[in-house]
């Protein structure tokens, strides 16, 4: 792990606040696409034949590409998962040793702009700059990604893009079968997929306090969907009711 931890959220998780590494320039991947054809066939088996791959120019440690499954009559959501994140082992601790390996995705809705001219607009492009970067996050700083493990935009957190959401949570993909989240591969070590869920300021501050689990029950009954929806309700903020007498 890189460095202790600086200080304990409410509910007894460690945070971490690492500092840039130092270097000249890319390094090199020692590995490319050493899960690649099994991470597709996983994600073509579960979620839908991926039309393209937004493949990187130039690597540094290892070599991000992003899987597009596009939408569908039958899936009205566009998907994009990250290939390449698990050609490295993260530095786990000895007990968490079988998550060693994992990948990232997110869902956007069907009319989310993907080609080249959009991504000119940071409010086009950030939700894959963030599958990116947290997806380097454990290689750069040598430390791991899991679930419930949330990433703010800076520190003190900022707004992303043109959002109002301040950081995203890792979590399972619930919203899909129960064994895409795990899988075995060749080099005996499985991969893990974790879905991004962009977070308001106020339910970030609930997930510190409480835990993800509290969180991701919060979400779920106050019915934020797994789509990417940069305007839904905060589900950390209590409603105003407005009573009228007669």
């Amino acid at each position: 792990m890189s460095g202790e931890p600086e200080e304990w959220t409410e509910s007894g998780q460690p945070v971490y606040r690492h500092q840039p590494r130092e270097h000249d320039g890319p390094q090199p991947p020692r590995h490319h696409g050493l899960h690649l054809e099994e991470i597709e066939s996983h994600v073509e088996r579960h979620i839908g034949p991926i039309e393209t791959v937004f493949h990187e120019i130039v690597s540094d440690l290892i070599h991000l590409d992003v899987l597009f499954v596009p939408a569908t009559d039958e899936r009205p959501f566009q998907v994009l998962v990250t290939s390449g994140v698990s050609d490295e082992p993260m530095n786990v601790p000895p007990e968490m040793k079988q998550f060693r390996r994992a990948e990232l995705l997110i869902a956007l809705p069907a009319d989310w702009p993907l080609s080249m001219e959009a991504f000119d607009d940071d409010g086009n492009y950030w939700p894959i700059r963030w599958l990116k970067q947290i997806g380097r996050l454990p290689h750069e700083y040598d430390t791991w990604i899991g679930w419930g493990h949330t990433i703010p935009n800076g520190d003190p957190p900022e707004p992303i893009a043109n959002t109002e959401f301040i950081g995203v949570m890792l979590s399972p993909p619930y919203w899909l079968s129960p064994t895409f989240f795990e899988l075995p591969t060749n080099t005996r070590d499985a991969i893990y997929f974790y879905s991004l869920v962009p977070l308001y300021q106020e339910e970030m501050d609930l997930k510190l306090r409480k835990g993800a689990e509290a969180l991701e029950r919060r979400l779920e009954k106050s019915g934020v969907s797994f789509v990417l929806d940069p305007s839904r309700r905060n589900a950390a903020k209590k409603r105003r009711w407005f009573g009228f007498g007669r």
